[in-house]
């Protein structure tokens, strides 16, 4: 069995595993066990899991299916988002009767995104991005939103070896941030900035990434304001919401300047097109 096959088969499960939890999490009133403001953020979480994130993996895999190579980079952006997302849930909720499914939430789609990225023709892909793609201007909005998030995070950290005084926010944070987030949206826009061929895709599913998990702290965000459990907006709001629209303009953008084709898999013969999906 192909390794994309393989990976879809992966990601139809972490499809269906993601929608039972975000709905579990919205429909079981007791199933988090946390502080009235972190599940808040689990509800926010829930809410565009279910309502954006879900629907777009289906669509994706089907268009990716038929050999759409925007689909397969969507595809790779949403699982990029499943494995960050759910390693919040699974290191950072407090103990509950969903733990086993964060569990296979968070390998599963850290494998099919491994399994995906390999079977990826990335030269191919490389080659067929226009000329006239906006590579520096992606390449910036990437940088900016990953540097000053790194510095903040890493002056944090120091003061705390200097000063004794904790950050605000968990390590957790912390340690995705500047272990996955910071790290390969920089490393992104480097590849992309030199037109490298693993900058387009690794540019593609941190600016996916960007848009969904911005929208998830927008959502998180205005839920907290509206509480009552804090005093005001958090003052990074403008920069969630910059985060999430410059992720999704930047998404659309790049895969516009992919010129449409089949991917390597279903480019041969229309016949081995229709066996592969038959065969699926």
């Amino acid at each position: 069995m192909h390794a994309l096959q393989i990976s879809r088969q992966l990601t139809y499960i972490s499809t269906g595993l993601a929608g039972l939890a975000a709905a579990g999490g919205l429909g079981w009133p007791d199933l988090y066990q946390d502080k009235a403001l972190f599940k808040l953020a689990w509800l926010g979480n829930d809410i565009v899991t279910l309502a954006v994130v879900v629907p777009l993996l289906l669509l994706t895999l089907f268009f990716a299916r038929q050999g759409s190579q925007r689909a397969q980079l969507l595809w790779m952006g949403l699982l990029g988002y499943m494995f960050y997302n759910y390693a919040f849930y699974l290191f950072g909720a407090a103990f509950n009767a969903f733990f086993l499914l964060y569990v296979a939430l968070f390998s599963l789609s850290g494998y099919a995104l491994i399994l995906g990225l390999s079977a990826l023709d990335v030269r191919g892909l490389g080659k067929q991005f226009r000329p006239e793609t906006p590579r520096k201007w992606l390449s910036g909005y990437l940088l900016f939103i990953s540097l000053p998030l790194g510095i903040f995070e890493i002056t944090q950290c120091l003061g705390f070896v200097f000063t004794g005084n904790l950050p605000q926010a968990p390590s957790l944070i912390f340690a995705l941030d500047l272990a996955i987030v910071v790290p390969n949206t920089a490393l992104a826009a480097i590849l992309l900035w030199k037109q490298h061929p693993w900058g387009y895709v690794l540019g593609a599913i941190m600016l996916v990434k960007a848009f969904t998990y911005g929208l998830v702290l927008t959502v998180t965000t205005t839920f907290i304001a509206f509480s009552g459990l804090s005093t005001g907006w958090d003052p990074l709001m403008p920069f969630y919401v910059f985060v999430m629209v410059g992720g999704l303009v930047g998404s659309l953008v790049l895969l516009k300047n992919l010129k449409p084709g089949l991917s390597k898999d279903l480019s041969r013969t229309q016949k081995q097109v229709v066996m592969n999906i038959n065969t699926f």
